[in-house]
């Protein structure tokens, strides 16, 4: 820990260093690089990890079993990253107020690309047995917690220094990681799936995409350091009151804020792993289909979901982000009835399913970071921004793939649109009930 501090004030002595000299105005603009260089970086490791989940782990852990078993047992660990994010939120806001924004992000994301790169060195099943996977959950574990120290209160600051009619335009600015890092992350894997032989990407190939994701985290530590330990953006974090607030304490006075805060952008959370990792697992075990043809579909999905986002922030700026919010969690359930179905149409089913999936995941992911910052007084609003998302990530993403390939197996295709349905559901009724987040977010 000492080490770790004392090169992350190193680091951010160098920071400050370059930007004090001479005038350094506070920009949305400069937020917003800072902001979508971090969440792709992130978003990377996250489907790194997730395509691996479907192609890699269930033959190289799980061999023993039949391919739909060792893909379950895969999935159950997935949600492992998800249930340890509020832990590393915990212990992160501890490092926060003790030794600063900076030194917390330094350790956090030393910490995620450290947990990523060490599954690239993971020993398979036929060399160490069922260590191979208690170590894969450790793994994964620690990039939840790390995960949970990641979150640095920018996409807050973008939000609360947008111009007031253009709030949604800004705040679709952070989402825009997402698809970002699942173009690179599906482009790399199916190039490495197209030039190797099964055996030879199997043995070592997969493991060069968590190379490149701790790469990438480096890259983006400096990008968000350059940022947050400057003073002017120390001062402005201090006068938006986006400071570390203890978590026991903002959990008792607003834990109905982070509960509405969390069901709000369910509907687009539950989606995000049905229109990425359950499609790429079906595609694997029930048809005989080329994964990396798949995977540049899902590249022409990420494709679709970046202006699909940009459209949110126009649409939320025209009619409201509550409204956006409402209008596609109600898409989205109808989207649930039919829509997986398409899977089993071949390859004109795909790509419409994608494309369609992805029009909705745009449109409703691009606003539901904004469902999260007002919902809180300013003395609460950067830890309970954080415990919102984390929360709603694990409600609404974590079980996705495991809960549609299940309920796929068991009742067919048209069942894994129930875990879509209740995530749909669940924002209807968040965003129907809470009179206050209507209030605050229109």
């Amino acid at each position: 820990m000492n080490m770790a501090t004392a090169s992350s004030t190193s680091l951010e002595q160098d920071a400050r260093a370059l930007h004090s000299k001479g005038d350094h105005d506070v920009r949305p603009g400069e937020i917003a690089i800072g902001v979508i260089i971090g969440r792709t970086s992130e978003f990377f490791d996250f489907f790194v990890y997730a395509i691996a989940s479907v192609l890699v782990f269930p033959a190289v852990i799980f061999p023993y079993m039949q391919p739909i078993a060792a893909t379950l047992w895969s999935f159950a660990l997935f949600p492992l990253a998800f249930i340890a994010r509020p832990i590393g939120t915990q212990i992160f806001m501890k490092l926060d107020r003790r030794y600063g924004r900076g030194t917390k992000l330094t350790i956090a994301l030393f910490l995620l690309g450290t947990s990523t790169v060490l599954v690239a060195f993971l020993p398979g099943y036929a060399t160490i047995g069922t260590s191979s996977a208690v170590l894969l959950a450790l793994f994964r574990v620690g990039q939840g917690i790390a995960l949970g120290g990641a979150w640095d209160g920018l996409p807050s600051l973008l939000a609360l220094n947008a111009p007031e009619k253009k709030r949604g335009w800004w705040a679709m600015v952070p989402q825009l990681g997402a698809p970002l890092g699942l173009i690179v992350a599906s482009a790399l894997f199916a190039f490495f799936l197209s030039v190797l032989p099964a055996e030879d990407f199997i043995s070592w190939g997969w493991r060069y995409p968590f190379f490149v994701a701790f790469a990438l985290n480096v890259v983006a530590l400096f990008a968000r350091l350059r940022i947050v330990v400057t003073p002017e953006y120390a001062e402005l974090f201090h006068s938006r009151e986006l400071t570390p607030s203890r978590v026991t304490a903002t959990v008792k006075a607003q834990w109905r804020n982070i509960i509405i805060g969390a069901f709000a952008p369910l509907a687009s959370f539950a989606l995000f792993h049905m229109v990425t990792v359950f499609p790429l697992s079906w595609v694997a075990l029930y048809t005989r289909e080329d994964i990396s043809t798949f995977l540049m579909i899902e590249v022409l999905g990420g494709v679709v979901g970046l202006g699909a986002i940009v459209l949110s922030g126009l649409l939320a700026d025209r009619i409201g982000r509550r409204s956006v919010l409402g209008y596609t969690a109600a898409g989205i359930a109808a989207f649930s009835g039919f829509a997986p179905t398409l899977l089993n149409g071949g390859r004109a089913g795909e790509i419409l399913f994608m494309v369609m999936g992805f029009l909705l995941l745009g449109i409703s992911f691009g606003q539901s970071s904004g469902a999260v910052t007002s919902n809180f007084p300013k003395r609460a609003r950067y830890t309970g921004a954080a415990l919102t998302s984390d929360l709603a990530w694990l409600f609404g993403a974590g079980f996705a793939p495991l809960a549609a390939l299940a309920l796929t197996q068991a009742f067919g295709l048209v069942a894994a649109g129930g875990y879509l349905l209740s995530g749909a559901l669940g924002t209807l009724i968040a965003l129907g009930l809470n009179v206050e987040l209507a209030r605050r977010l229109d």
